[in-house]
Parts: structure tokens; C-alpha cells; sequence
């Protein structure tokens, strides 16, 4: 489908105004000007992210041992950065049925969306905080590997005003 616009332009090449051209150019560059100008910059939101982990039977002590001491140190350093807002982890209090059990849930507030998916400056965060990777590659690898499951999962804000 054609814009106005460029019908315009066809039309007015067609009779060789040249004057319209111009006329109409500097009148679509200042319409574009004034409803951009006119428009406020989106303000970037914070991107909430909660992480989920189920761990083994008889393994969650050793997981949060692990994620203490290898990923929370990263959190810590990109919140320092301004990277993240806030940082909090829960656990239950009870014992759920299995389908639906979680032994964590941590929860990030992320200072936007770009932020939350930068893993190249994470990278670097874990390499400055980490000199010894082989060891912490590892202990990483072990985390993962006594879960039995982990999900992440954005979360928006709910407007509960009629």
C-alpha cells in the first residue's frame, strides 16, 4: 500500500512542480517535528525477573551454599553498578505437593529490559570477580545440576484501579 505522501510526490512529478515539492517536503519535515516534539520520550520501566529453583530432594542447602557464594556476588557487583535495583530471595515456609514445589524464588529488579539481557557485562563481572573460572565454571555447573527444575519469569505490573 502506497503512503499519501509518496502519492503526492508521483502526482506532483507527473505535472514537474517543482515548487509543490518543496512545499510539500518542508511541510512534512515540520509536521514530523512537531509530533515528534510533542510526543514525550518513553521513559525505560524496571523489568522485574523472578528465577524459580527446584532442587533435588535433600539438595536445597547445597544449592543456596552454591548460589551464595558463586551468583550473588555477580547480583551484587551489578547492582553496585545500577544495573539492578533490588535483589530478594524467599523460600516456603511449608512443603507444597510436588508438582508445584520450588525450594527458592529470587526476585530482580532490573533498571530495564537492555539491562536485565546484557550478558556480555555480566560476563565480564564474572570474569573480574572469578579470576579462578575453571573453579567457578565448575561449582556453576554443580548449582545447575542438582535442580530438578528452573524457570524464569518476567512479571509486569497489574492495574487493579477500575
Amino acid at each position: 500500500m502506497r503512503s499519501f505522501s509518496s502519492s503526492l510526490v508521483k502526482w506532483a512529478r507527473g505535472r514537474g512542480s517543482s515548487l509543490f515539492l518543496v512545499l510539500l517536503a518542508m511541510g512534512l519535515t515540520s509536521w514530523s517535528w512537531r509530533s515528534t516534539a510533542a510526543e514525550p520520550e518513553p521513559k525505560e520501566r524496571p523489568y522485574v525477573l523472578e528465577s524459580y529453583y527446584k532442587a533435588r530432594w535433600g539438595q536445597a542447602d547445597e544449592f543456596i551454599r552454591l548460589f551464595k557464594k558463586n551468583h550473588l556476588p555477580v547480583l551484587k557487583k551489578l547492582a553496585a553498578d545500577g544495573r539492578i535495583l533490588k535483589i530478594s530471595a524467599v523460600k516456603p515456609r511449608y512443603h507444597a505437593t510436588e508438582d508445584g514445589r520450588w525450594d527458592y524464588r529470587v526476585t530482580l529488579v532490573f533498571k530495564s529490559p537492555a539491562a536485565a539481557i546484557d550478558s556480555v557485562y555480566e560476563d565480564a563481572v564474572k570474569k573480574q570477580l572469578f579470576p579462578d573460572q575453571e573453579t567457578f565454571q565448575r561449582e556453576e555447573r554443580r548449582r545447575f545440576e542438582i535442580l530438578d527444575a528452573h524457570w524464569d519469569l518476567p512479571i509486569v505490573d497489574v492495574d487493579l484501579e477500575p
